[in-house]
């Protein structure tokens, strides 16, 4: 068994009044193997949280087990973890093999077996051509298959990816991801998966952690922090384009603002008088950037429709069921 659990986890730099707290009582069941996405803003806290279960930061309260055993003041080789960092750090003057085999060999792993993983890890990779090669002589996204091939051999109870697609252009992230995805479904290893790209989050999660300032906002589905965004944070963080979140539109209670994504506005003959302020073309749709009154919002439109032109007056509809309402202040879901 491979679940973890995360018991109100705290971080702080320094003691007494001037301690700095970055993580603050983060709680979380994640269960034998699932996928978890770790996403937020840069200085949230979503690498300092991975790194307290690796066993790289040390936690400042609460406890942290994997398996069922709480493994706060164990080291990190005694923690049965493998992690893919965003540099790879690959070893230049070794072979492709000789990177995977290496943490084997350093455990006094035979050789017949570590012959054996790394073969079986560069097929599920498709990087069995390239066992005799440099890291030098590969691409980068080759050379991150190759970091997550070091990790596969161990078979550690959890993945660790701390950001490991950052250094690879859209393409070539696109595609790693679905290899990930294969990679999880072929061995359903535990696995948390720290990335500031919603995207990534969204596609890659079986279920996300949403952090905001060393605070977890919401844990759930894709789905549901999609569709039902526990704060106005995750509502403008998730989704691309973001939520649009109004607090003078007719209908808007004092106190409260009102969300509603972009794909669920439509212009029309009736609603809101707008003025359109821009038009992106994407393809297969459009965003119409319009203002409507003191505020800005966006409506995304299917490429099949005629899109409006900047500085044109028209009336924006929106599907009443799509709403959500939030607390001013708090920004927390009503």
């Amino acid at each position: 068994m491979a679940a973890i659990q995360l018991n109100n986890v705290i971080k702080r730099y320094g003691k007494g009044k001037t301690a700095n707290q970055v993580i603050h009582g983060v709680n979380a069941d994640i269960q034998d193997g699932e996928f978890i996405v770790i996403v937020g803003p840069s200085g949230c806290g979503k690498s300092t949280l991975l790194r307290m279960v690796a066993g790289l930061e040390e936690i400042s309260d609460g406890t942290i087990s994997i398996g069922g055993r709480v493994v706060n003041n164990l080291e990190p080789a005694e923690r049965d973890i493998a992690m893919v960092f965003q540099n790879y750090a690959l070893y230049p003057h070794m072979s492709v093999f000789e990177n995977m085999a290496y943490g084997l060999k350093i455990a006094k792993v035979p050789l017949d077996e570590i012959k054996a993983r790394v073969d079986k890890a560069a097929k599920i990779l498709e990087i069995g051509p390239f066992l005799n090669r440099k890291p030098r002589e590969l691409s980068g996204g080759q050379r991150q298959r190759v970091a997550m091939g070091r990790a596969i051999v161990r078979q550690p109870q959890v993945f660790l990816f701390d950001e490991p697609l950052s250094n690879l252009d859209a393409k070539l992230r696109a595609q790693t991801r679905l290899e990930i995805q294969k990679l999880h479904r072929e061995l359903g290893i535990t696995s948390l998966f720290v990335t500031h790209d919603q995207v990534e989050a969204m596609t890659l999660a079986q279920r996300i952690i949403v952090m905001n300032g060393g605070r977890m906002d919401q844990f759930g589905t894709p789905d549901e922090v999609y569709h039902r965004p526990a704060t106005t944070f995750v509502a403008s963080f998730i989704g691309s384009p973001p939520m649009n979140l109004l607090k003078n539109a007719i209908g808007v209670k004092p106190g409260t603002l009102m969300g509603i994504r972009p794909e669920h506005l439509h212009i029309g003959p009736n609603g809101w008088e707008a003025t359109v302020e821009a038009v992106e073309l994407l393809g297969a749709e459009r965003l119409v950037y319009c203002r409507v009154g003191d505020e800005q919002l966006i409506v995304r439109m299917d490429e099949g429709k005629p899109a409006p032109v900047a500085g044109e007056a028209v009336h924006i509809a929106l599907q009443e069921e799509r709403v959500h309402w939030f607390d001013a202040e708090s920004g927390k879901r009503l």
